[in-house]
């Protein structure tokens, strides 16, 4: 296969051949008897990798199974998945961590690589078996309890100790539970004013304040989740200075989106659509998270892809299910939050939002730069088309997604899973 007419990064166009799955040739004016694939000019990035997505299989396959949100991420441009592990039952033993992987096998729409739990149910009482997941045919090494925090510090100083045996990394969903009991949304100005129960800002910077202090106690290795406040990025800033092996991501809504949208929003006040954890956070959250992406303080672009039937969202606010759908619309969002903003460039993209997670998760063959000998993971992005979001035309069995109505920059135009297209022309093949 020949791809023509591409700008790797955003730079001049150039055609890429493609043979057994890898980058054979990259120059202008390639020919050849193989298939064709025009480009169109698009922009060329490093297949993308999530380090945070819900499938929900096996035991809520109603909001999503491996196939929809494979086949979603595929639309997004993503060449990779991380499963997280609050499923029922949850992925807190090799034998499931196993069968979500091979699911993702069998769907091939991208790779899905499962994330194992660090406590039993995610009850936060036990180490989840972590070297047995290790050691299964899925080789599991992000851990996560996502959903619900490691609270109990013990606990969590013994999963960061264990996992260095086999240089696994311990995810954190970094919410102190006592200090969001019944919380509904960020707590501020406009919790107040709605009169709904706030959610403070340092129930999520306590914590990672400790679990840093924690990684370098035991010389281990720490992910943060879905960073979401400014008083977050200076403790995650302050530990890189110390060169603690801690890394963070943010997700695309809280680049883009604040807690004024519970009350004033094109849907009208209290509409469960935002309702997120952890929630939408204030716009000066939103531009110090921004910075801190750009400057490399926040690692990685993260989806947390959280699907939803229609009847957990659709009900009251304080009734509602917390989550987002995010997968094919991330890459959008991104631009428009950053790289239109002169934050980062398509390079800057790429690093965030493929090698970064791949380099975390220890996902070989994924997030390498595009260049001859390198597998064929690749994503086609044209930054100048502009998208309606119809959530009824997405690939996910789910809908939640905060977008709708809204046009976004850029359209995933194909991707390429080791040199196999999943999408061209937008469509899944």
């Amino acid at each position: 296969m020949i791809i023509k007419n591409v700008r790797v990064l955003g730079g001049e166009p150039v055609d890429i051949r493609v043979a057994d799955g890898l980058i054979a040739e990259i120059a202008p004016g390639l020919a050849g008897d193989g298939e064709v694939v025009d480009g169109g000019g698009a922009v060329v990035l490093p297949g993308l990798v999530d380090l945070h997505t819900h499938l929900r299989e096996p035991g809520r396959e109603d909001a999503e199974t491996v196939q929809t949100g494979t086949q979603s991420a595929a639309r997004g441009g993503y060449t990779a998945v991380h499963a997280m592990a609050n499923t029922s039952p949850v992925a807190d033993t090799a034998g499931v961590v196993e069968q979500v992987w091979r699911l993702g096998r069998e769907h091939g729409h991208c790779d899905v690589q499962p994330v194992g739990a660090v406590t039993v149910g995610l009850e936060g009482r036990h180490l989840a078996e972590l070297g047995a997941m290790a050691d299964s045919a899925a080789r599991v090494r992000v851990f996560s309890d996502d959903g619900k925090c490691v609270s109990d510090a013990v606990l969590m100083r013994r999963a960061l100790e264990y996992v260095k045996a086999f240089d696994g990394v311990v995810a954190q969903h970094a919410q102190e539970p006592r200090l969001t009991e019944s919380a509904q949304m960020n707590e501020g100005v406009v919790s107040g004013r709605l009169g709904l129960t706030g959610w403070p800002a340092v129930a999520e910077e306590a914590v990672i304040a400790r679990d840093c202090l924690l990684a370098a106690h035991v010389g281990s290795r720490l992910h943060v989740c879905h960073v979401s406040t400014a008083g977050s990025v200076e403790i995650l800033r302050w530990a890189k200075s110390k060169g603690w092996n801690v890394t963070a991501e943010v997700t695309p809504h809280h680049l883009l989106l604040t807690d004024e949208l519970v009350e004033d929003s094109p849907v009208g006040a209290y509409n469960p659509i935002y309702k997120v954890n952890p929630p939408l956070r204030t716009r000066a959250d939103v531009e110090a998270l921004r910075v801190a992406l750009a400057d490399g303080t926040i690692d990685v672009v993260a989806t947390d892809h959280a699907p939803h039937p229609v009847e957990d969202k659709e009900t009251e606010w304080s009734a509602a299910a917390m989550g987002m759908v995010g997968l094919e619309t991330a890459l959008s969002v991104v631009q428009e939050a950053m790289v239109d903003t002169g934050l980062l460039d398509w390079a800057g993209v790429a690093e965030r939002m493929s090698a970064a997670p791949a380099r975390i998760g220890r996902l070989p063959g994924h997030g390498q730069p595009i260049e001859v000998g390198a597998p064929a993971n690749l994503t086609l992005y044209d930054p100048s088309a502009r998208t309606p979001v119809e959530p009824a035309a997405f690939a996910s069995k789910s809908r939640n997604t905060p977008y709708e109505g809204m046009t976004l920059p850029g359209r995933v135009v194909a991707t390429f899973l080791r040199g196999r297209p999943t999408v061209l022309e937008g469509k899944l093949t």
